[in-house]
């Protein structure tokens, strides 16, 4: 039987962890959305899978997305089936989120 390994991190809430989040706005969003595709898209990936919640369906079938609390990782791209829905780029330097120990 394997020895437990204690974590050699401390316990964080996930609100903890997200206070230390630090999001520096850049006036260009790195994320634009082709609302055209999203209008037709049934699966809508991005707004389940979207851990920030920065999807929203609006109701005439369109999608608001809002950047500016993105966490910048990826994952509305790579679940998008719409080809030339999702635009993706990082946040020009000096930009984008800061995770800050806590």
């Amino acid at each position: 039987m394997a020895a437990h390994t204690p974590n050699p991190y401390p316990e964080i809430s996930f609100e903890a962890r997200m206070n230390s989040a630090e999001f520096r706005v850049h006036s260009d969003a790195h994320i634009t959305l082709d609302d055209t595709h999203c209008r037709d898209c049934t699966v809508r990936g991005c707004i389940t899978a979207c851990p920030a919640d920065l999807f929203v369906p609006t109701s005439d079938g369109g999608i608001v997305f809002n950047y500016e609390q993105c966490f910048e990782c990826g994952t509305c791209y790579l679940v998008c089936n719409e080809e030339g829905a999702i635009t993706w780029t990082y946040p020009e330097g000096g930009h984008g989120v800061v995770f800050h120990n806590s």
